[in-house]
C-alpha cells in the first residue's frame, strides 16, 4: 500500500486555482502597485514644495538686495547735477573767495553722495577714452570718424552710467570712434578664380 497517497489531477487543479488564493494575491499586487504610486506622487509634491521654499528664497534675497534701486535711480540725478555744477566753473579763474567755497562746498557733497553709492554697492561706470566699447555697460549715442582712436574705442563720455551689484541702473553714454574707410592710395586687386 502506498502510505503517501498522490492526489488525483482533480485535487491538485483545484488546489492551484483555489478562488481564496487568487483573489489575495490579485488583491496584494494591486496595493502594492497603489502604495507605489502614492509614495511616487508624494516624493513628487515633497520635491515640488523644496523648489518652491528655494524659489522664494532666491526671490527674497533678490528683493532685500536690490530694494534701495528706485532711491538709487532717483539719486543718480543729483550725481549728475552736482557734477555739472563743478564742470561749469574753472576753480582757477574764480577770484571771489565766497564762489570758492561754495565750489568746495558742492565737490565735497558730490564726494558724500558717490561715497554712500559706494557703501551701498552703487558703482559709477566712468569709461576712459580709448577704452573699447561695450555694449553691456555703455550706450552709444554717436559715432566720430578721423578720432585718432581705434575703430569701436570710446572718444567720449556724455553721462556716466551706474550699476547696483551687478545690474545695470543706466548706461554709460558715449561717443565711439568710427571705422575708416579704405585707404584710397591701395590699388584694386582682382582674384582669378
Amino acid at each position: 500500500m502506498n502510505e503517501n497517497p498522490m492526489p488525483d489531477d482533480g485535487e491538485a487543479n483545484a488546489q492551484a486555482t483555489d478562488p481564496s488564493q487568487a483573489p489575495a494575491d490579485d488583491r496584494l499586487a494591486k496595493a502594492e502597485a497603489e502604495l507605489a504610486d502614492i509614495k511616487d506622487r508624494m516624493l513628487r509634491a515633497l520635491a515640488e514644495g523644496e523648489n518652491q521654499r528655494q524659489r522664494l528664497k532666491r526671490e527674497a534675497e533678490k528683493d532685500i538686495r536690490y530694494a534701495n534701486e528706485p532711491l538709487a535711480k532717483d539719486l543718480l540725478d543729483v550725481s549728475d547735477n552736482l557734477r555739472r555744477a563743478l564742470a561749469s566753473v574753472d576753480p582757477a579763474t574764480v577770484q571771489d573767495e565766497r564762489i570758492k567755497s561754495l565750489l568746495e562746498g558742492v565737490a565735497a557733497t558730490e564726494r558724500a553722495l558717490l561715497a554712500a553709492f559706494e557703501r551701498n554697492n552703487l558703482k559709477r561706470i566712468d569709461p576712459a577714452p580709448g577704452e573699447r566699447f561695450d555694449f553691456n555697460l555703455h550706450q552709444a549715442m554717436f559715432e566720430v570718424e578721423n578720432s585718432g582712436q581705434p575703430p569701436g574705442s570710446i572718444v567720449q563720455v556724455l553721462q556716466a552710467g551706474y550699476q547696483l551689484h551687478d545690474r545695470l541702473l543706466r548706461a554709460a553714454m558715449v561717443g565711439v570712434a568710427k571705422g575708416g574707410a579704405a585707404p584710397k592710395d591701395t590699388p584694386h586687386v582682382d582674384q582669378v578664380v
